[in-house]
C-alpha cells in the first residue's frame, strides 16, 4: 500500500469513527471564489479513488459549454472535520484538484497553476515557504453604507475592541483544523483586524488561505456580524493588505540567510528580491485583482505603492525584517502589496515566479531604501530612481498582458481567461455613475 492509499483509508476510517455523514469537496475558480459541492459518506471510497465529476462550464473561467465534464480529486490530506460540525451526522472537508476525464490536470485548475510553479522550485532544489498577514473588517451587516463595530486602532485592548470575541472563535476554529496562528490584533483602521497563520508550505497555506477566509466569514456570521476582505471598504482609512512572508529552503536550510552579509542576506535572497521588484507590475493585476484594489494602493495610507526595497521601511514595496541571532530560519523576504481579496493559489504563484526567475538571471539588487518614501516629493523619488506601481486596474492588466512570466505561470487557459475577466469588471467599473459623481455634478452641471 502505497503512502496515497494509506491516507485514503485514513480518511475512510477517520469519516466512520467521527460519525460524517457529509464531506464538503472544495476547490476555486479562477478568481479565488470558494467552490463546494457535498457527497455523503457513502460516496467517499469511490470519491477518494475515482474522483467525483461536475459539470464545469457554469464554474468561472472554468470549461466551455463543448468540454464541460470535469473531475472534482480530493486531496486525501485535507481532509478536516468542520468545526460546528454536529457530533451525529458530522461534516467534513477536503480540497480538491481539477482533472480532465482521462485523468490529466485541468489547465484552468488554480491548485493545479501553483503546484505546478512549485514544481519549477523543486527542480531548482527548493522548498517555498510562505506567511501571509491578511487583514479583514467586520461590519454590523452587507448592505448600504457600512456601519463599524468599534472606533479602535492598532493594537488596541479596550472595550472599543468588540471583536476580541470573535477573533477568539475564529482561531479555535482555524485550530480545530489544524491551522496554526502566530497572533491576532486589532488594526490601525476602525474595525479592522488581523489574525496571522503560521508559516508553512506554499500549497498548505494557499489551501489554509481559503479556509481562513471562510472561517473568519462564518464565524461573524453566526454571530449576526459580516466580515469582508474587500481592499478598502471605507474612505479615508487604511485598506486590508495581505502582506506575504515568504523564503526559500533547501532541507532545513534557509537559502536567503547568510551570516556575513551586512543585511544577513544571501545572493541567492538578493536575487529573488530584485526578482519581484523587476517583476512586480507584471504580477500586481493578480495579487491585486480588484478595481477596488487600487483603492488602497494609493499614497497616504501606509500603502506600499514605491518599487524599492529596505529592511526597517514600511514605505517600500519589499521589506527584509530584522534579523534575529540564533534565528537564520526566519531570514524572509516581505512583499507587503498584495491585498487578502485575491486568489491565494494565482497569488503564490506569481511571486514565487518572479523571485526564482531573479534567482536564474541573477538581477542585480538596488540598493536599499531606508528613508521614508511617503514624505519624498516627486523630484526626489524620481532622482532615486523610485518607480510607482499601476494606479489602477486597467494599467496592471496592460502589464500583465505583456508579460511573458505570467502568461507561462498561469498557463494560457486561466491567463487569458482572467484578463477577460477583468477587462469585463473595469468596463463595469468605468462606465458605473458613482454617488460621488451625482453628489459632486449633478446639482451644478
Amino acid at each position: 500500500m502505497d503512502k496515497n492509499d494509506k491516507i485514503r483509508q485514513y480518511v475512510l476510517k477517520k469519516a466512520h469513527d467521527s460519525n460524517i455523514k457529509f464531506i464538503k469537496l472544495w476547490f476555486t475558480d479562477v478568481q479565488g471564489f470558494l467552490k463546494s459541492f457535498a457527497i455523503t459518506t457513502e460516496e467517499l471510497e469511490n470519491a477518494l479513488f475515482e474522483g467525483m465529476g461536475f459539470d464545469g462550464s457554469s464554474i468561472e473561467g472554468f470549461s466551455r459549454i463543448e468540454e464541460s465534464d470535469v473531475i472534482a480529486m480530493p486531496d486525501p490530506s485535507t481532509f478536516q472535520i468542520l468545526p460546528w460540525s454536529p457530533k451525529e451526522n458530522g461534516i467534513a472537508r477536503m480540497f480538491c484538484d481539477i482533472l480532465e476525464p482521462d485523468g490529466s490536470n485541468f489547465k484552468g485548475d488554480p491548485r493545479w497553476v501553483l503546484k505546478k510553479t512549485l514544481k519549477k522550485a523543486k527542480d531548482m532544489g527548493y522548498t517555498f515557504y510562505v506567511g501571509p498577514e491578511l487583514e479583514y473588517f467586520y461590519f454590523k451587516n452587507n448592505t448600504g453604507t457600512p456601519e463599524i463595530l468599534d472606533k479602535g486602532g492598532y493594537f488596541d485592548l479596550t472595550t472599543l475592541d468588540v471583536a476580541a470575541e470573535l477573533r477568539k472563535n475564529t482561531i479555535l476554529c482555524l485550530e480545530s483544523m489544524g491551522i496554526g496562528v502566530e497572533y491576532s490584533h486589532h488594526e490601525v483602521a476602525p474595525s479592522q483586524h488581523e489574525i496571522d497563520l503560521r508559516y508553512s508550505d506554499a500549497l498548505t497555506m494557499a489551501d489554509n488561505t481559503m479556509t481562513y477566509r471562510f472561517i473568519v466569514k462564518e464565524v461573524a456570521m453566526r454571530k449576526g456580524v459580516y466580515a469582508t476582505f474587500m481592499p478598502k471598504p471605507l474612505f479615508g482609512e487604511n485598506g486590508s493588505g495581505m502582506h506575504t512572508h515568504q523564503s526559500l529552503f533547501i532541507g532545513d536550510k534557509n537559502v536567503f540567510h547568510d551570516e556575513t552579509d551586512k543585511y544577513h542576506l544571501s545572493d541567492i535572497g538578493k536575487y529573488y528580491i530584485a526578482g519581484l521588484l523587476k517583476h512586480c507590475k507584471e504580477i500586481v493585476a493578480v495579487t491585486n485583482q480588484w478595481v477596488n484594489s487600487y483603492k488602497r494602493l494609493v499614497p497616504g495610507f501606509e500603502a506600499p505603492v514605491y518599487i524599492s526595497w529596505a529592511r526597517k521601511n514600511r514605505s517600500t514595496l519589499v521589506r527584509v525584517p530584522m534579523y534575529k541571532p540564533d534565528k537564520e530560519s526566519s531570514t524572509r523576504v516581505e512583499f507587503r502589496c498584495p491585498d487578502p481579496a485575491c486568489n491565494p493559489y494565482l497569488a503564490f504563484s506569481v511571486m514565487l515566479a518572479a523571485g526564482l526567475e531573479g534567482i536564474k538571471n541573477k538581477y542585480p539588487l538596488p540598493k536599499p531604501v531606508e528613508e521614508n518614501i511617503f514624505e519624498m516629493d516627486i523630484k526626489k523619488r524620481e532622482g532615486a530612481g523610485i518607480e510607482t506601481l499601476p494606479d489602477n486596474l486597467l494599467e496592471a492588466v496592460k502589464y500583465m498582458e505583456n508579460s511573458n512570466l505570467v502568461r507561462e505561470t498561469l498557463g494560457e487557459h486561466i491567463f487569458y481567461k482572467f484578463v477577460e475577466n477583468k477587462k469585463i469588471e473595469w468596463d463595469r467599473f468605468r462606465t458605473h455613475v458613482s454617488g460621488y459623481e451625482l453628489d459632486s455634478y449633478f446639482s451644478i452641471l
